[in-house]
């Protein structure tokens, strides 16, 4: 009696899933990007160099800091000096510099994890799905792939990097419920200065990204220091400066930069150039699900831990020089006093390349010290998931030297905005083709691949939380305990998906 009345109930919720999937309108088409892997997203990975930008770059970099140059440069030797006392601590710690939590603490995280959390940006949640889950995903995929031989990858011959976005594994983590209240809890620790700015953290919505299955021996998926989310945007009027998110740091006031603030996020444009896999939504943290244990080593992940620093670091940099050169000076390269502002500003955007993502190098980033600064995550487990925030300078182990493959679901964390909506809305259309999201490399996709999900099966597998992340179920705005801001960027985002007019 028991069973029928549970496989009553769930009838009834896949039917009352598959009446809200059929009640939107038609979808907006999404306009492909040119068809290409994850090496198209890099400079160094796809073999070319870093060089100096467009004139124009030069006469965005003084307007930056024009009437701040004495408190720029000011504040470029106090940075220097505080990166001389941070690296080497963080070098000392390794790994035990990520703060930690397990899924079953999230609603009472310690005041040392928050702190940390707040000051790495970086996180280790585990067991957010059980192993046994996490495993299972794993299993499903390799039949998917092994189904599916075609499939697009990077490299050619023994792929690492899979252009998947719509299989069952994929959905299946995406959607669920423990990881949608692990983006809830992580998301929590951004505020916005603006009380009814129209975003909601509390309400998580699915970016649909790309699978690592990287095995053992591996060299070639080797992603040097990077951050996400555009590039020369950061620096530009019409990318972040729509939002002014950096003022602080070009203004020679780093110290009271604020990572964690959202509203002025809102208005940014990341991807000012559409390229292959350039971020056009408001990510708070990019973040992947182990399937397999993986170890310091053995193909993870390598951050840089000192979020703020760091970022005033990599954003400061184009506009300093060096007086002496390093082959003269030796260590004493790197002092204060051997840096100066440039006196022309020059259109050297060091690491920044138009439609790519931000590259970092020890040569032309030397105060990170990114041999000793970038530290790997600990060792996870299958079902423990990995989250760093959007401006963390990140990076993938050179040669995977462990004895078993290290495969991850990326899967990041992104609020409720209209930005955001406006996303769901054009990847839903992807999703129904089979073809990659719109932020990524097009062509065929999956669009011919043999057990490809279509909305049917996400019902099935989604409860009304997963269906909303998705943009197929529309948000309750009338839910107890919302701001304005929140019930206003749900009826928006309802209006944008097609629930109602």
């Amino acid at each position: 009696m028991l069973r029928t009345e549970v496989l009553k109930r769930r009838t009834s919720l896949r039917l009352a899933n598959r009446t809200c999937i059929a009640s939107f309108r038609g979808v907006t088409t999404a306009a492909a990007k040119k068809e290409g892997d994850i090496s198209d997203s890099f400079v160094q990975l796809s073999g070319q160099s870093f060089k100096p930008l467009e004139p124009r770059f030069a006469e965005i970099k003084k307007k930056l800091i024009y009437g701040h140059e004495d408190a720029l440069e000011a504040a470029w030797k106090r940075l220097l000096r505080t990166l001389r006392e941070e690296v080497p601590l963080v070098a000392s710690l390794g790994p035990e510099v990520i703060p930690q939590i397990d899924y079953v603490d999230i609603d009472r995280p310690s005041e040392h994890f928050t702190k940390e959390h707040k000051k790495r940006g970086v996180a280790v949640i585990r067991n957010v799905l059980s192993q046994r889950e996490a495993l299972e995903l794993k299993s499903e995929l390799r039949s998917y792939i092994r189904d599916n031989p075609h499939t697009k990858a990077f490299p050619q011959v023994n792929p690492q990097v899979y252009e998947l976005y719509w299989s069952k594994s994929q959905i299946r983590a995406r959607s669920h419920p423990n990881l949608l209240r692990t983006q809830r809890f992580l998301m929590s620790h951004w505020h916005s200065s603006n009380p009814e700015a129209n975003i909601s953290i509390d309400h998580p919505t699915a970016y649909a990204d790309r699978v690592r299955m990287r095995q053992p021996g591996d060299a070639k998926f080797a992603l040097s220091a990077h951050v996400d989310g555009g590039s020369c945007e950061r620096w530009e009027a019409n990318g972040y400066g729509l939002g002014r998110v950096y003022d602080a740091i070009f203004r020679g006031d780093w110290e009271s930069y604020d990572p964690w603030e959202a509203s002025c996020r809102l208005p940014v444009v990341s991807d000012l150039y559409q390229g292959a896999g350039a971020c056009s939504v408001f990510r708070m943290y990019q973040g992947w699900l182990s399937m397999p244990h993986i170890g310091p080593g053995e193909g993870t992940l390598l951050v840089n831990p000192l979020l703020g620093l760091a970022t005033s670091y990599y954003l400061l940099r184009p506009f300093f020089e060096a007086k002496r050169s390093a082959e003269a000076l030796g260590p004493e390269f790197l002092e204060p006093s051997n840096w100066r502002l440039q006196r022309e500003q020059d259109s050297w955007l060091h690491g920044a390349t138009p439609g790519h993502g931000q590259e970092l190098t020890a040569q032309l980033h030397p105060h990170l010290d990114l041999d000793h600064s970038m530290v790997h995550v600990p060792k996870v487990a299958p079902g423990d998931y990995v989250a760093w925030h959007c401006d963390t300078i990140h990076a993938v182990d050179k040669v995977h030297a462990g004895s078993t493959d290290s495969s991850v679901l990326y899967i990041p964390s992104c609020p409720l905005t209209e930005l955001n909506a406006r996303h769901m809305d054009r990847q839903r259309d992807t999703f129904m083709r089979g073809v990659p999201g719109p932020d990524f490399p097009g062509g065929e996709g999956e669009a011919n691949h043999i057990g490809r999900l279509v909305t049917d099966d996400v019902a099935e597998l989604s409860d009304a939380g997963g269906l909303r992340a998705f943009g197929l179920k529309a948000w309750d705005s009338t839910e107890p305990g919302l701001t304005q801001g929140q019930r206003e960027v749900m009826d928006r985002s309802n209006k944008i998906l097609g629930f109602y007019q």
